[in-house]
């Protein structure tokens, strides 16, 4: 790289005549708002000259950008900057959006009868610990809605959903108030309004083994399982009777003396019937 020396100012007065002291070579070097700044030694104004001529987005536009909710890279996506080059002018808005989250947990929510006595963050980490939520994993921001105010949120995972909670905060003596701006917000300011799921009853599985082996009528027609057969109903003049077997006494004479007599075993008396000993009666059977 060639050193050049000043020779003085063009006649144009725009411009710095600038010449090679080994070859006598003359340059002309505009005189703008980089060379003044070069040669201050300011090189953020430099950085800031790089973006206006690389990019429509001036440095106020992207800190106001940054100031409403922005991030970094949304921004120098959206400048067609590199990240390194935004980051310069986000870095202090940055700050401030981080303070003003800190004061905003401070503030008092404003209720019915007027503000609460707890804190924002006191309330909010009461109500994450009645939901059993890991309130260390919570992430607070704040940042500037469209009209201005500073808006103060909350960001946490409860299983696979992403929630957020959003109050408006105001500034002010011993912390400033908020007001929610969401349920989620109105839902964090009412612990007790949190209630537990219902506990689902659960019945025994049955084996399959077992679940083969049970009949389950339950869902079929009454009777559906019972076989009926017809009985008819007697009449006057039905004289059938189920069929008995006859004794003795009701076995008519010319049947009795069909049967084969009952002999006598030797050597023991006849032992008189049951009808003779009742009705005391000298049994024929015995000769």
């Amino acid at each position: 790289m060639r050193a050049l020396r000043v020779v003085g100012l063009h006649e144009d007065g725009k411009s710095i005549v600038c010449e090679d002291p080994a070859t006598r070579e003359r340059f002309l070097l505009p005189a703008d708002e980089r060379l003044r700044a070069a040669a201050r030694g300011d090189a953020t104004r430099l950085g800031q000259i790089e973006i206006e001529l690389e990019s429509q987005m001036r440095p106020r536009e992207i800190q106001t950008r940054i100031r409403a909710g922005e991030t970094v890279e949304q921004v120098a996506a959206a400048a067609g900057v590199p990240m390194a080059r935004v980051e310069r002018f986000a870095y202090p808005v940055l700050l401030e959006r981080s303070r003003t989250a800190e004061v905003a947990q401070q503030a008092h929510p404003v209720r019915e009868d007027g503000p609460d006595v707890q804190t924002l963050g006191e309330i909010v980490a009461y109500s994450f610990g009645v939901r059993g939520q890991d309130y260390s994993k919570a992430r607070w921001d704040s940042w500037r809605g469209d009209d201005g105010k500073w808006i103060v949120g909350l960001r946490w995972q409860a299983g696979r959903s992403d929630n957020r909670a959003r109050w408006a905060f105001s500034p002010g003596a011993h912390g400033g108030t908020v007001t929610a701006l969401d349920e989620h917000a109105e839902a964090l300011l009412d612990p007790n309004s949190y209630r537990t799921p219902r506990a689902v009853e659960h019945t025994t599985p049955v084996a399959p083994e077992a679940e083969q082996t049970t009949l389950d009528y339950s869902a079929e027609e009454p009777g559906s399982n019972v076989i009926e057969a017809p009985i008819r109903e007697p009449r006057e003049d039905d004289t059938t009777e189920l069929p008995r077997v006859p004794g003795d006494d009701q076995v008519p004479p010319e049947e009795q003396s069909a049967r084969p007599a009952k002999t006598k075993k030797k050597g023991h008396p006849a032992v008189p019937a049951w009808e003779d000993v009742l009705l005391g009666v000298r049994s024929q059977r015995g000769g």
